[in-house]
């Protein structure tokens, strides 16, 4: 049996633990420090109360701490590692290979996406350094991701939803040049987000106030069974900085994609405990996003910018049929509500927003005063019924088990049992042996008492009666039974939970490059023993201690503008570019960068305008 995991972002506990009520198999979340989300910390004593309660689903907690380190930070950073594994974490999430280098419990090692790894050769010297899995990058197709899993036999993660970086993740330093914050540090200010004039070596003006450099948001709910299929075990949704009720939605919307795959494949399974009754609908459309594409999952594509606006669009509902004083009317079967977020493209493209204050059949008035016109496109970007309705969710996440009621002598015995994982408790009392006056009567009424569970963790899947009579028992006696048997098969489940633990033991498995530059993030003396132990002959320190820039490319994408605009002249027809003559670049009131094209990789490299 293949375990499929569904992995959920946190940004705290409370997140975590509602990602878990709807159907997370494992759930990422950041540390005290050191994580690469800078905002999104968490004190040691909730991660330890967390961890607790997520084991009792057999539900797996990563710690992430993938920053690049500094010299001073070592020690501190070495010792918070030794109280993540002491409480009890699965596995640490790192990108700076420096930790290898320290003395590390045996927690299994992940490598964080910032670590890029994008061709097998670097997946084969992670396995081969003591890593369990890598986070492959986010730009891989089916195919590329099929030959990893050739060539290696390490676990593979890859995100299938969320924000997507343009630049290589852990190979941009656009943020730390243009403002001091460094995305490998857990500080990305997203400057990439922000509009900038797209123009030609003559000044020419190819595009203006475009959000260039900024994605659609990843969406591959249409190929979860082909990354299944090339070797993925692990599906990781983004959104470590996003609120309770996106991860709720977008996490059960996952939940239920998922098992449809694993009913349909009798190789596959789940690897937690526990089934979700959802009292919502979980729709991928009614949470922010910027749009959808599938990236590079299917090869190069030309829909994945989001150049109109880094906002969310959300749904389409409708066109504007009529303009009054006031209200508009929409061609709609949608219902809207008071208080809905609803926008359109403006007569310059640009993105506006507005909120409902009062609905009419389809006669809808804003709070503000706006300029519309028929014909209009409108979307809803905020969804306040669909969001009342995540906040009154009851996702509670309930384990099956069989319980069975017996009598032996004076004694009155009730055993729960997990069959899945072979896993039971048993409680017993002596009873008084008073034959029932109605045996029906008496029988429906043990069933009944036995199949409640209250505020458990568990649902009764199979209530079974081997009673050698049909006798009475008082309600108190068989609901005490069933409470003590069911908290003691519940300490069991966390008794038997099986942690994988690995040691890492040093060795010199050539890295792939004899040669490195900045792009390996060397920032401390372990890192740089720990490529010297694996050959490196030639290297150079990261930007974020050199603070040295110049001749250096800030951002490596496969977005490739040329591509977007139809002058590519691998795929397209160059002519196309028409006057405009190269080189390109980007410019806004802080900053101007230089576009170079690699076209050998298909990669656009955005540079200091030196």
């Amino acid at each position: 049996m293949h375990p499929i995991e569904l992995l959920a972002p946190a940004k705290d506990c409370t997140i975590a633990k509602a990602a878990i009520d709807c159907g997370a198999d494992a759930v990422y979340i950041g540390a005290p420090k050191f994580g690469a989300r800078i905002n999104a910390a968490n004190s040691i004593n909730d991660l330890k109360e967390l961890i607790v309660w997520a084991h009792k689903y057999h539900v797996k907690i990563y710690i992430t701490l993938n920053t690049i380190l500094y010299d001073e930070e070592l020690v501190e950073a070495n010792e918070l590692i030794k109280i993540i594994y002491d409480i009890g974490a699965d596995a640490l999430i790192i990108q700076d290979m420096g930790i290898l280098e320290m003395d590390l419990p045996p927690i299994p090692l992940h490598a964080s996406t910032q670590a890029h790894t994008i061709q097998w050769q670097k997946a084969e010297f992670l396995e081969k350094t003591g890593f369990s899995r890598i986070v492959l990058g986010r730009e891989l197709s089916i195919t590329q991701i099929k030959e990893i899993h050739s060539k290696t036999s390490i676990e593979l993660e890859t995100f299938i939803h969320g924000a997507l970086c343009v630049s290589y993740s852990g190979q941009c330093y656009l943020s730390c040049f243009a403002g001091g914050r460094s995305g490998n540090r857990g500080q990305c200010a997203q400057p990439c987000r922000l509009p900038y004039n797209l123009s030609d070596k003559n000044g020419n003006i190819i595009l203006k106030d475009k959000h260039v450099l900024s994605l659609r948001d990843l969406n591959l709910s249409g190929q979860i069974k082909e990354l299944i299929d090339a070797g993925v075990s692990s599906l990781k949704i983004e959104g470590r900085l996003k609120d309770i009720n996106y991860v709720k939605n977008i996490v059960g919307f996952y939940r239920k994609e998922i098992d449809k795959i694993i009913a349909s494949n009798s190789n596959l399974q789940k690897p937690s405990l526990g089934n979700v009754n959802f009292n919502f609908e979980p729709d991928t459309e009614k949470t922010f996003n910027r749009n959808y594409s599938n990236y590079f999952i299917q090869g190069r594509q030309k829909d994945i910018s989001a150049m109109d606006s880094p906002k969310s669009k959300g749904k389409f509902i409708g066109k504007i049929k009529y303009v009054g004083n006031g209200f508009f009317t929409l061609d709609t079967q949608i219902k809207i509500s008071n208080g809905d977020g609803l926008c359109y493209l403006d007569f310059e493209n640009k993105l506006q927003g507005f909120r409902v204050n009062t609905v009419e059949g389809n006669q809808i008035s804003p709070f503000e005063k706006i300029k519309l016109a028929t014909g209009i496109s409108i979307y809803r970007n905020l969804d306040v019924e669909f969001n009342k309705a995540l906040e009154r969710a009851m996702e509670l996440r309930k384990i099956p088990a069989d319980i069975s009621i017996e009598n032996k002598n004076d004694l009155l015995i009730v055993t729960a049992k997990i069959c899945s994982q072979n896993i039971s408790a048993t409680s017993s009392k002596v009873f008084e042996k008073t034959l029932a006056q109605k045996p029906e009567l008496a029988m429906q009424n043990i069933k009944n008492q036995l199949n409640k569970t209250g505020n458990s963790i568990f649902e009764i899947s199979k209530v079974e009666i081997n009673l050698t009579e049909i006798y009475f028992f008082p309600v108190s006696l068989l609901n005490e039974l069933r409470r003590e048997v069911l908290i003691d098969l519940e300490n069991k489940i966390s008794k038997y939970y099986l942690y994988a633990e690995k040691k890492i033991t040093k060795n010199d498995f050539p890295f792939p490059l004899k040669d490195v530059d900045y792009h390996t993030n060397i920032t401390n003396r372990l890192a740089l023993a720990f490529y010297r132990r694996h050959g490196i002959e030639k290297f150079e320190f990261a930007p974020e201690i050199t603070n040295n820039f110049m001749g250096n490319a800030l951002m490596i994408t496969k977005l490739c503008i040329k591509y977007q605009l139809g002058f590519c002249p691998k795929y397209q027809n160059k002519s196309n570019q028409g006057e405009f003559k190269e080189p390109f670049y980007l410019e806004n009131e802080f900053n101007k960068f230089k576009l170079n094209f690699n076209c050998d990789n298909c990669e656009m490299i955005v540079a200091i305008d030196s």
